[in-house]
């Protein structure tokens, strides 16, 4: 079993920048894949970006391409989420996931609200 903690949301006004951490517990990331993804009031849960277990592998959603940066550091079992230049429509509750099998994501953390004001 793996517990997934997210943290670093926040508000902050457009433009603006901020990280995103997630934590895992109970099982080492060494070897899963992660991922962010996220979810607007009204709207269904997306998928931002993803690294894989390496970390060679990284893609991200078109929408925050150039302006996200996915990392990890498999030593502090820990993934990060970098934002930059934030819009209002990057609001969302952002969460964190992890799977054995790429695109498969068998663990979730609870999310972390990120609010961007215009």
């Amino acid at each position: 079993q793996v517990l997934l903690v997210e943290s670093g949301g926040g508000l902050v006004q457009a433009g603006g920048s901020l990280r995103l951490s997630c934590a895992a517990s109970g099982r080492t990331l060494g070897y899963l894949h992660m991922g962010w993804f996220r979810q607007a009031p009204g709207k269904e849960r997306e998928f931002v970006g993803s690294i894989s277990w390496s970390g060679v592998s990284i893609s991200y959603a078109d929408s925050v391409k150039g302006r996200f940066t996915i990392s990890r550091d498999n030593a502090k079992n820990s993934e990060y989420l970098q934002m930059d230049s934030l819009k209002p429509e990057d609001t969302a509750v952002y969460y964190c996931a992890a799977g054995a099998v790429w695109n498969k994501w068998s663990y979730w953390g609870q999310g972390t609200q990120v609010t961007v004001s215009s």
